[in-house]
């Protein structure tokens, strides 16, 4: 029947590969009518993409025909071994002359697909940077990484809430060669400028906690440099406890913050405010406690995205912090809190919204 088998097998293979590309065209060409519908319809994202959609259509289409004719050449080829009969082949130049005619355009489409490929590659690695830099700054206000003292068992846990920026803070480290101050704060509302707030006061109460001996005189002065210079809306709660290892004692300051828990002698003590939010009065004056320390007493100290998660209208509240310690007080402080993250959670009708910041510290 074919005077030539392996040319119509050869157009065979052809016919395939034409129906293959040709229901790829037919798919690119439902797709350009869809992108150009939603391009009119939102003109502000521009017709880059029906003009990549469109430029696919064309190439898929244009290998189709490709195909198609080799499909009838080689065919026709296969009939006969007389040299007219491949004449058909010669067609085959129309797609060539066609890819060579309008090769500076193909070659456009290309820059535009890598330069949209390059642009896209972008926007993932600011959208990456977008994600990354919230865990990041919150890295620096609430280290996982805590010092180690000799004596002193120090456990902390974070928890960030649905906020982009947080606004909690805590920090603990050695203001002497036989003092550890441990402090936590938390400043009011949420994003960016909440965030900075935090930072500057983290480091700023380093710096006067060095200074002077007594925390009280330190939020003095973190009180007058913030209400000089920051933000008066920037309301800022903080808790500072000054460990003296060699006398085992702590000195206790507060602005505002919420009672933290000190267990000494078989009971629970609420260490409370000593002094007024920081910037709400700018003349706020400060008073600080000192306490014996024994062994096995444990301090703990916490933000109110802690005591305030909510079942309901319930509040989790103070007294449910102090009754965690004093089901078993004797837990270490790193397992302590934990144990009342997930308590909070369990409590808790919905996720945490707030950012949640826990502080223990036992001396052993």
């Amino acid at each position: 029947m074919f005077a030539q088998p392996w040319l119509a097998a050869a157009a065979v293979c052809c016919l395939i590969a034409t129906a293959l590309w040709a229901r790829a065209a037919q798919r690119l060409r439902r797709a350009v009518r869809r992108i150009e519908h939603d391009e009119k319809s939102l003109p502000s994202r521009g017709t880059e993409g029906s003009a990549l959609a469109r430029a696919a259509y064309d190439k898929d289409l244009h290998t189709a025909v490709l195909y198609a004719i080799l499909t009838v050449g080689l065919g026709v080829a296969s009939l006969s071994k007389s040299a007219w009969f491949q004449l058909p082949l010669l067609a085959v130049s129309i797609p060539v002359v066609i890819s060579i005619r309008f090769a500076s355009r193909f070659f456009d489409e290309a820059r535009l697909s890598e330069n949209r490929a390059l642009l896209e590659r972008r926007a993932e690695e600011v959208l990456a940077q977008e994600d990354l830099a919230p865990r990041q700054w919150a890295a620096r206000l609430a280290p996982e990484d805590m010092p180690q003292i000799d004596g002193y068992e120090i456990g902390a846990v974070y928890e960030p809430g649905t906020g982009m920026m947080a606004g909690d803070f805590y920090d603990v480290y050695p203001t002497g060669a036989q003092r550890l101050a441990v402090v936590i704060g938390d400043v009011a509302g949420h994003g960016i400028e909440p965030s900075i707030t935090a930072f500057q006061v983290k480091y700023l109460l380093r710096n006067f906690l060095l200074q002077y001996r007594d925390p009280a005189q330190a939020l003095e002065e973190l009180n007058t440099v913030l209400s000089a210079n920051g933000r008066p809306e920037d309301l800022v709660s903080v808790c500072v406890v000054v460990f003296d290892l060699e006398a085992s004692t702590l000195r206790h300051a507060s602005a505002g913050h919420p009672a933290a828990w000190l267990w000494h002698d078989s009971e629970i003590i609420a260490l409370r405010s000593t002094g007024p939010l920081l910037t709400l009065d700018p003349n706020g004056s400060y008073y600080s406690r000192e306490i014996r320390l024994d062994v096995g007493d444990l301090a703990l100290l916490y933000t109110d995205g802690l005591s305030e998660a909510r079942s309901g209208g319930q509040l989790f509240g103070e007294e449910r912090v102090a009754g965690v310690i004093r089901r078993d007080p004797g837990q270490d402080a790193s397992t302590l809190t934990k144990t009342l993250l997930e308590a909070a959670r369990d409590f808790s009708s919905a996720p945490l919204t707030d950012d949640v910041a826990i502080l223990a510290v036992r001396r052993v």
